[in-house]
């Protein structure tokens, strides 16, 4: 077979894909053989094992200071003004043009 510039396209080999059942079986036990835990232990949760493990992920978490808090609060306070203030000069802009083109200002 050749593509449209006459050069040789190689044939792609059919591979036999694995049932979707079979790979799961697979995933599952090679998890298993990695050390994971089993299927039906992971249902056994323990809710203070859990907020345990809660408690340490927020401690990795780097919280911003109170500074950058307010700084950050302000930044936005100011673009919410400043977005308002433009659209509220461009909804006036626009409003003038409508009724200078509909002559209904006259």
């Amino acid at each position: 077979m050749t593509d449209f510039r006459g050069e040789h396209i190689p044939k792609k080999e059919k591979l036999a894909r694995p049932s979707s059942l079979g790979a799961a079986r697979t995933c599952l036990e090679s998890a298993n053989a990695a050390g994971s835990k089993d299927v039906n232990d992971m249902a056994k949760l323990n809710p203070f094992k859990f907020m345990q493990e809660v408690r340490q992920e927020t401690n990795k978490v780097t919280w911003p200071s109170r500074k950058e808090t307010g700084i950050t609060t302000a930044m936005v306070f100011i673009f919410a003004a400043l977005a308002a203030v433009f659209f509220l000069l461009a909804d006036q802009v626009i409003r003038i043009a409508v009724t200078l083109v509909l002559g209904i200002g006259t």
